[in-house]
């Protein structure tokens, strides 16, 4: 297991990098959830302007015409109250994805698991909005990681995130009415997915040369 790295979310790299370009990132990565937060909270405003019209637009389940939602209900949500109880955990697990530089990927998978798995379980008639299938998504892939990398610092980067953030969890069981626990436990689902598949995908690369060791990489 690595144990060598000095950030336990980031990717591992064959050499480390300098101060300022560590500042450089971090504020690339602020700056792009900035803009992911104007944007929600602009679709909102429209939304209430439109009396609510835009929620219509959500996933519906089973129905080719509810397909698209897939695409347009992680910027939906029932009110600003829904969107910002999804954004305040979304914008700290949010950043640690984008710090791993897998963020497309994972974002990826478990945008489209989640949302298939809601229109293919979710009660008939429905309509599912919200990104807090996202937001498990992003929280199951930063807490078994590092377990399918066989990578200490991610192991315990895990473990705190778990800590800090596990309770919501428990979301992703039936219980609460009005609440996609279908979207929870399928962003979850895909999450782990993400994580699985990256950490295949790394296995398949040639290991690191004798320099690359030398210089803080894997060991």
């Amino acid at each position: 297991m690595t144990t060598n790295l000095p950030d336990p979310f980031a990717e591992p790299t064959s050499g480390g990098r300098a101060e300022s370009n560590r500042w450089d990132r971090w504020l690339r990565i602020i700056i792009i959830l900035a803009v992911v937060t104007a944007v929600q909270f602009a679709v909102e405003l429209l939304d209430v302007v439109m009396d609510g019209r835009l929620d219509t637009h959500g996933i519906v389940p089973r129905t080719w015409s509810g397909l698209p939602g897939i695409i347009w209900a992680p910027f939906l949500h029932a009110d600003f109250a829904h969107l910002i109880s999804n954004l305040i955990p979304g914008l700290v697990l949010g950043f640690f994805v984008l710090l791993s530089g897998r963020a497309l990927l994972v974002t990826a998978v478990v945008w489209v698991v989640s949302g298939l798995g809601v229109w293919l379980t979710s009660p008939s008639m429905s309509i599912t909005i919200g990104a807090s299938g996202i937001v498990f998504g992003w929280l199951t892939f930063l807490i078994v990681r590092g377990l399918f990398n066989r990578d200490v610092w991610q192991v315990l980067g895990g473990l705190v995130i778990l800590v800090v953030y596990g309770g919501i969890l428990w979301g992703a069981l039936p219980g609460t009415s009005g609440v996609s626990w279908q979207g929870h436990l399928f962003g979850a689902v895909g999450g782990v997915l993400a994580a699985w598949m990256i950490a295949k995908s790394a296995s398949g690369k040639p290991s690191a040369g004798p320099k690359a060791i030398e210089l803080g990489g894997l060991s």
